[in-house]
């Protein structure tokens, strides 16, 4: 995994569920197959209330109709992201739309622990609010060996919370991969 991430952001609320990431009616999608894993990508916060979504009405949304990826990069949520159900669906649709790093200020610990576990996307947290400081659309840039993300937009950096452990498991492709390599499974 690199250790710059840059991309355009996408703010989003508190309590962002895993209902609203990825709708169940599009869980009948077989992430196995990958002419139908593509469509987590398409329907990726497609549940998300518009309130939500930090986009003045009208706006393009998260992913263009009948599209599969994002123009997104790194979603900005708010407190308790990806709450609700266990669905592990969540950090992989964000991940098929082409998102490579949420940041939020805290998750909901199935959702940090899937995005980890199944090695989709780099779930970083904030020192600070967030949400109010960066705006959808503004250019960024995350520096994960110094633990900070530059809003080129805004010419503004943050702080993030140190990754830890975590980065050699997404950077093997989650935790099964990691074990393997590590020696621990054969």
């Amino acid at each position: 995994m690199e250790t710059i991430i840059t991309g355009k952001a996408y703010v989003l609320g508190d309590n962002i569920d895993t209902d609203q990431i990825i709708p169940a009616q599009y869980l009948s999608f077989n992430p196995s197959l990958p002419e139908e894993r593509k469509f987590f990508g398409m329907y990726a916060n497609s549940g998300v209330p518009e309130n939500q979504a930090g986009l003045p009405q009208g706006k393009t949304p998260f992913v263009r109709p009948n599209e599969f990826k994002s123009d997104y990069t790194i979603v900005i949520g708010g407190k308790n992201f990806g709450c609700g159900s266990s669905r592990e669906h969540a950090p992989l649709a964000l991940a098929e739309a082409g998102i490579k790093a949420v940041i939020a200020e805290f998750y909901a610990r199935i959702f940090f622990r899937n995005s980890i576990n199944g090695g989709y996307l780099l779930p970083l947290e904030s020192t600070q609010r967030l949400v109010e400081k960066i705006r959808t659309g503004d250019e960024l840039e995350i520096d994960l060996k110094a633990g900070k993300v530059t809003n080129k937009t805004q010419k503004q950096t943050y702080q993030l919370q140190p990754v830890g452990d975590v980065l050699p498991i997404i950077e093997a492709g989650g935790v099964f991969d990691y074990a393997k390599k590590a020696g621990m499974l054969k």
